[in-house]
């Protein structure tokens, strides 16, 4: 069993009473990035507080050989990463955008509606792919009209000043640390914790936590 799949039998039943899903896990480069999510989204209380069930448990279970890792428990963010069956599935209907792998038959890039997904592969604007002929895919975020001239919040109501233009939820960690930080930019309403605003490739994320397996 892989580290991935260890991790996964641990994380999921963990989740259950947060009534958040695992989206994706990750591990590579000495980092294990647990994804989850939960309708109507999660905020950076809600990561903070799993990180320290998640590296309890892991510390435990002990799924990484030589036990050295640094653990990060994240949002999918709005561009998420579609890798799996089950990912493609859920965002059909969606525009996405697709990097075939080298000598693929076509352009090596897409990007337009999941039509339909499978077990064996994936249809974007009427062009079938194979999951083994996919380098790379994920969803794409798509703004908004902005406000039209005379409208409140218009740059003409506004006396020359720009509009300002909202911004998507993206990372931060629990220091404030991150891209989002440096413009102090303003919060999302809601629960304790929201996300400063960031870009749409962005994730939420608690602060990391180290794991170090002791010498014997």
């Amino acid at each position: 069993m892989s580290v991935v799949e260890r991790v996964r039998d641990i994380v999921e039943p963990l989740l259950v009473d947060d009534a958040l899903e695992l989206f994706d896990v990750e591990f590579g480069g000495g980092r294990l990035v647990v994804l989850v999510d939960r309708p109507g989204g999660v905020n950076l209380n809600v990561l903070t507080e799993l990180t320290h069930r998640l590296s309890a448990a892991l510390d435990l279970e002990d799924p990484v050989p030589g036990g050295r890792y640094v653990l990060e428990v994240s949002s999918p963010g709005l561009e998420r990463r579609l890798r799996t069956p089950s990912h493609f599935r859920r965002f059909v209907g969606s525009v996405v955008s697709v990097k075939t792998v080298p000598g693929t038959e076509g352009d090596r890039r897409l990007r337009g509606i999941l039509e339909a997904a499978d077990e064996a592969g994936i249809v974007v604007d009427g062009r079938r792919v194979a999951y083994p002929e996919i380098e790379r895919a994920q969803t794409v975020f798509e703004w908004g009209p902005g406000p039209k001239p005379g409208q409140p919040g218009s740059a003409s109501t506004r006396q020359g000043r720009q509009p300002a233009r909202r911004r998507p939820p993206g990372r931060t960690d629990a220091t404030g640390s991150g891209p989002a930080a440096d413009a102090a930019p303003p919060t999302e309403p809601g629960s304790p914790g929201d996300a400063p605003i960031s870009s749409p490739d962005a994730r939420l994320s608690a602060d990391p936590h180290r794991s170090e397996k002791a010498p014997a």
